[in-house]
């Protein structure tokens, strides 16, 4: 076997276990999440440490801590929406802490705990992974979670909930392209609506989404803004249409007048 194909073999090999990230997110993105989630993750530890002790805060914050990921990391994903992050606390909590009261044997609790929790996020459209562990918290989360009972749903779940909540909308604040959640994120030309008179129409995207039978972590909005900038990138000339005017070409196939009556 000669050098060169030992070398391209080595290269097929690393290029299957090598990480393939197609969100490149800027550093200054990076480190944007990292501030959120640290401002996050002090307020949850605030909270949960003056209801629970320092086992049971930490068991609780774990679940809160993927929540952080999300919302500072991922803040316009569909999974780390308002909702779906209240929601799928809440639902979880009740759910686990009625699985520890309910069922004896702490495994079989632990795991139905899980599941129902699951399939309940699914069909009230509030599907949020970190509430699984917010479910098996209440499950093995010892005394000091078992002797709040249903208190545990509200103190330390819906609490910890808020205030991430509120840390995120107002760390998210001052960046208009991040802001949460995602109705609020400011609107800039590139990600306008496509309309019906699109290449695709918006009606087509919402068909497709609803074929898949499985979750998809993106929101629509941020699935017509992907294929906005894709179009945008795929022809010309583009650059008329983001300074805001129309180009010189008189024929009605040019897409920067499409897009303009689009958007009408």
């Amino acid at each position: 076997m000669t050098p060169e194909v030992k070398s391209h073999r080595l290269r097929r090999y690393w290029q299957q276990f090598a990480p393939g990230d197609p969100n490149r997110a800027s550093h200054g993105e990076k480190w944007l999440s990292a501030a959120g989630g640290f401002i996050g993750i002090l307020a949850l530890l605030w909270v949960s440490s003056g209801v629970l002790d320092h086992w049971g805060a930490a068991l609780v914050v774990t679940s809160m801590g993927a929540s952080t990921v999300l919302l500072f990391a991922v803040p316009h994903g569909a999974l780390s929406q308002p909702w779906p992050l209240l929601g799928g606390h809440l639902l979880s909590a009740v759910i686990g802490v009625t699985c520890a009261q309910q069922v004896a044997d702490p495994i079989i609790a632990a795991a139905a705990a899980v599941a129902l929790s699951i399939v309940t996020m699914y069909y009230l459209h509030c599907l949020h992974p970190p509430g699984g562990a917010t479910a098996l918290a209440a499950v093995v989360g010892g005394d000091a979670v078992h002797q709040l009972g249903y208190a545990f749903v509200v103190t330390p779940v819906l609490a910890n909930g808020v205030v991430l909540l509120v840390v995120a909308m107002l760390v998210n604040l001052p960046f208009h392209w991040r802001r949460y959640p995602v109705e609020f994120a400011g609107n800039r030309e590139s990600e306008a609506p496509v309309g019906e008179k699109a290449m695709i129409a918006h009606s087509d995207l919402v068909y497709a989404l609803s074929q898949l039978d499985s979750f998809i972590d993106v929101t629509e909005r941020d699935l017509i803004r992907i294929y906005t900038l894709a179009v945008h990138h795929a022809h010309d000339p583009v650059p008329c249409h983001l300074r805001g005017r129309e180009c010189d070409v008189g024929s009605k196939a040019c897409l920067c007048r499409r897009l303009a009556e689009a958007q009408v």
